[in-house]
């Protein structure tokens, strides 16, 4: 959105543990790929993770993107 904010789905309930983690890499290497190149500083402040309407998990960015290969 306007303020940087990106959301979007990653899988289903019926998903399993795999098919999720491979969804959120590549959704993250989607993401720090799309960093425009006069974007100076550190691109992924925070990523936090819920179901549709429950309450958010934080997760460590650095170690994220260090296990998508980002």
């Amino acid at each position: 959105d306007k303020g940087g904010v990106v959301h979007l789905p990653l899988g289903k309930a019926s998903f399993t543990n795999e098919q999720i983690l491979e969804n959120f890499n590549a959704a993250l290497n989607a993401v720090v790929k799309a960093k425009p190149s006069s974007t100076k500083g550190k691109y992924v402040l925070s990523i936090t993770m819920s179901t549709t309407m429950g309450p958010g998990v934080p997760i460590d960015e650095v170690t994220a993107q260090k296990g998508a290969g980002v």
